[in-house]
């Protein structure tokens, strides 16, 4: 389980934030669609979200998302989790880019900036994105 160290309101609070940085990501280009939020509320289950919470906990990373003023609101916990977990979200970020077959400059700049706040290496980000990308076409 993802964040299963902790208690379960740290464990909520984490989940939001992950959630706010996948709308983030799926509003970017300015169309947020039914197909991308399948695919947040997929990875936050995946992550350890309860069923039963996933609307609510939809609904308060949509508030955090539209309350930040910068992504580094939703990566200050996300950069420490293990490899494995912040690559599930990484994979995740790029389905919902490619979730309309292509990326915009706006998503792959974001995707960019995301690999240097989360630690992951350009190389482990390009391979990602190419496997990503193959999925959806």
């Amino acid at each position: 389980m993802f964040f299963n160290k902790k208690d379960k309101q740290e464990n909520s609070t984490n989940l939001i934030k992950v959630g706010a940085l996948l709308i983030h990501t799926a509003k970017i280009d300015e169309n947020y669609s039914a197909e991308e939020e399948e695919i947040i509320k997929k990875t936050l289950l995946e992550l350890g979200a309860e069923s039963n919470d996933l609307n609510e906990l939809i609904t308060k990373a949509k508030q955090y998302e539209e309350n930040s003023n910068q992504i580094l609101d939703f990566t200050r916990e996300i950069k420490n989790l293990e490899e494995t977990d912040k690559i599930k979200i990484i994979k995740s970020l790029w389905r919902i880019i490619y979730s309309n077959k292509n990326a915009d400059i706006y998503e792959t700049n974001l995707m960019r900036r995301l690999a240097g706040l989360l630690y992951i290496d350009s190389k482990v980000m390009g391979d990602i994105k190419e496997e990503i990308k193959k999925e959806n076409l």
